[in-house]
Parts: structure tokens; sequence; C-alpha cells
């Protein structure tokens, strides 16, 4: 009886082994490329998702002055241990400059609103009690009691945001309360993307012809990282058509990303072009389901790197490689694909050789806070549909042969996924 786990004469074994590794691939696709060198400085809001091209440090401490922490009333603490009612002399909001508290009374003060000299506590409201022109308090405060004490928070000469840091809401709301309005940032990366396939159409669909949906997805992915794209349309699968392609796009872009025909058959002509218009092609034939077929290489001073064609994989293709040559190329420090750790909520046998990637979905957390994913789909890489209710993708690496409930998984939420939190 022939035993079919040799796989003999199908030549599987062979082409296993002309597979390159996925993290040599990852290492691959970064391998040469710098971040673009041209500096811009923009208004602060104008600045998210930009990447900084310098650190910025703090000009002063933060809080600016001391001030009180709630509402409530400014005392001198050591003024009011006995019990005694104190007048109300003076009410202080937010914003003002107040004149120094007179001995042996009290200011009405509102939270953020400056301490005034003379006070070195604030009594809560809750903890007050008017009466006319007078307030009895219900304690005896300390000193320090519910004040935000100046250069409490931040230190002058703190980081505020590093060279390098993509810049999110976060970053905005701290430069502007230290008083920047513009912001030093990498030139936006400049992408280019083209669609690869007769098959391909936006407009009416004739019959044997399909929508084209790499290009909108594959758009989007880059501006949601921030970069500068533009749509170079659909190459028809014809040599010198697509040579002339790249040729008319030398040096126009930073990366140029490409979605199908970067495999053998014989209309696969990406390969052949790029280097008929004085390109290079590195590598592309990677150990990864789905997305086998993977192209890195140059034209001119713009990174190449052609996806494959089938949707899903095209996606996958983008996290794995993409997103961070977009990174790199912004000045940023890419980020490790599926860092986050997760466990299996579902049962599957995987077949060792190629490391493969899935949509799940979140179906909870374990004892021990971990999130439980459900996988979604059937390994088809032609397909979008699991990704309608996924929250990300997981990976399992080359060697595993199953996946059990329970098992440890790493994954990537779509939450982390190039968006800016």
């Amino acid at each position: 009886m022939l035993d079919r786990s040799q796989n003999l004469g199908c030549g599987c074994e062979r082409v296993q082994q002309d597979l390159m590794p996925l993290d040599s691939a990852v290492s691959h696709s970064l391998s040469g490329i710098n971040p673009v060198a041209e500096v811009e400085e923009v208004p602060l809001v104008q600045s998210l998702n930009r990447t900084a091209a310098a650190s910025v440090l703090a000009s002063r401490a933060m809080p600016f002055f001391d001030n009180s922490a709630m509402d409530g009333f400014a005392v001198s603490a050591e003024g009011c241990q006995d019990g005694t009612p104190l007048r109300i002399s003076a009410t202080i909001a937010a914003g003002d400059a107040p004149s120094d508290l007179r001995p042996g009374t009290t200011a009405r003060i509102y939270t953020g609103a400056p301490i005034p000299s003379g006070a070195d506590a604030v009594i809560m409201s809750e903890l007050s009690d008017v009466i006319g022109e007078t307030v009895r308090f219900q304690i005896a405060p300390n000193r320090g009691d519910n004040i935000r004490r100046a250069g409490s928070d931040q230190p002058k000469g703190a980081n505020l945001l590093y060279s390098g840091q993509r810049i999110a809401p976060r970053h905005m709301g701290l430069l502007a309360a230290n008083g920047f309005k513009k912001c030093s940032v990498r030139r936006r990366v400049r992408i280019g993307v083209f669609s690869t396939g007769d098959e391909l159409t936006t407009h009416a669909r004739a019959p044997g012809q399909i929508y084209d949906a790499n290009r909108p997805m594959l758009l989007s992915l880059c501006a949601q990282m921030g970069a500068e794209v533009t749509d170079l349309g659909v190459l028809a699968d014809d040599l010198s058509k697509t040579t002339r392609a790249f040729e008319h796009i030398r040096d126009q872009f930073d990366l140029v990303l490409t979605s199908g025909a970067v495999s053998i058959g014989g209309r696969d002509h990406v390969r052949t072009a790029l280097l008929a218009a004085g390109g290079t092609l590195d590598g592309w034939r990677v150990a990864i389901k789905p997305g086998k077929p993977v192209a890195f290489g140059r034209l001119g001073n713009a990174v190449v790197t052609g996806l494959p064609g089938n949707p899903f994989a095209s996606f996958v293709g983008f996290h794995l490689f993409v997103a961070s040559q977009i990174e790199r190329l912004s000045g940023g420090a890419p980020k490790a694909f599926a860092s986050h750790s997760a466990t299996a909520d579902f049962e599957w046998t995987h077949k060792p050789g190629r490391a493969e990637v899935f949509p799940v979905k979140l179906g909870g957390y374990n004892a021990d806070g971990l999130p439980k994913l459900t996988r979604l789909g059937a390994s088809v890489s032609a397909t979008l549909f699991p990704l309608a209710e996924a929250d990300g993708l997981a990976i399992v690496p080359a060697e595993t042969n199953s996946v059990a409930p329970g098992d440890y998984l790493n994954w990537q939420p779509f939450s982390f996924a190039g968006v800016v939190q």
C-alpha cells in the first residue's frame, strides 16, 4: 500500500524546500529601506498619524502653578484647626489671577483654579457647611490636601514626543497642553498602487470578469498608515504594457505596490516587466499561507512589493510585509506582526511546512485574562468574507500540525494593525 504521507512523485517536498522562511522574507522586505529624508513643519492639528522627525522636550514643568484638585475652599491649614467658622472672602475660578488670601478667612475655589498666596490646603465642598457668608469645616486639613503642585505632572525637559513616534491624539493633546502649535514631521510616504489582470473591472461586469477588490483595500490600508497614496489603475496581462507602466512611474514614489501576476503563470508579467524596466527583484516565494508568491524589488529609488492577486492573500501580505515597510519609510520602528498573546477556542489540523494566517473572532477571555479566539473561514485565499466579522488575524508557525482548545496563539488585533490609538 502506498504511504501517501511521503508524497511520492508529487514534487511537494522540493517545492517546500524552495520556499523562503517567513522570518527571512520579513527581513528581506525591509533590507535597504531607509526613512524618507524630507522633513516639514506642520500645524499641530494636522499632525495626526504623521511620524515625528525630532524629539520634543517640555520647555517648562507642569502644572504651571499650584492649583486646586477639586471644588472646595482654599485655607491655611494652621488657621482652621479648631473648627471655628471662617468668612468667605473671595471666589477663585479656573483662569483667575487671585489676590492673597486674607488671614483668618477662606476662599471658595473651583477645580483647576490657582491657589492664592497664604493658602496651603483645599477642603472639598462635601466636607464644608456654608452658613451665609461663612463656612464651617467638618475636618481639620493637612498642608497640601487636594492641591496639585506645580511641576508634579511633568518636569522641565521631559520627553513629550520621541523621534520616530507616530503622532496620535494623545500626543497632540500633550503637545497642545505644553503650548506647542507646530510639529516637525517626516514627509508622507508616497505610494503608488497597481492591480493586475484582464479579468478585473470597476465598471459594469462582463461575463468572466470580477470586480477589483485589491486596489481599494490596499489604497485604504496605506492611507490608514498616513501615506500619500496614488491609484495607478489596473495593469493589463501584457508584458510590454506592464513594462511601460513601470518605466513611466520610475522615481515618482517611495513604494510601489502591485497585486497579482507575481507567480510563474504564463500571464504573470510583473517580475519580468520590472526587470525590463531597469528594476531589480530579490525574492518571490515565501513559506506562508495564504500568499506564497510575493515579490520584493526596486525600481529606481522606489521599493517595489508585489503581493498575491487573491484578495485575502493580498490583505495578509500587506500586514506581514507592507505595513513594516511603510513604518520604516516613515521613520518609525517596524512592529512585529501578531505580537499579542491569545488562546485558541477551536480545534484545527494544519499541514506543516508553511506558516498560516487566518481571521479570528474574539470570544471572551480565559482565567488568565488572555483572549479566546475562534477561527473564521476555511483557508480560502480568494475571499474576504470571513473578515466581515473578524477582530484580527492569528498565525500558526510552519512546524505546527494541529491546534487544540487552550493552545497558545499569536494574533494581531485589528485595533492595533496600523491604526493610531
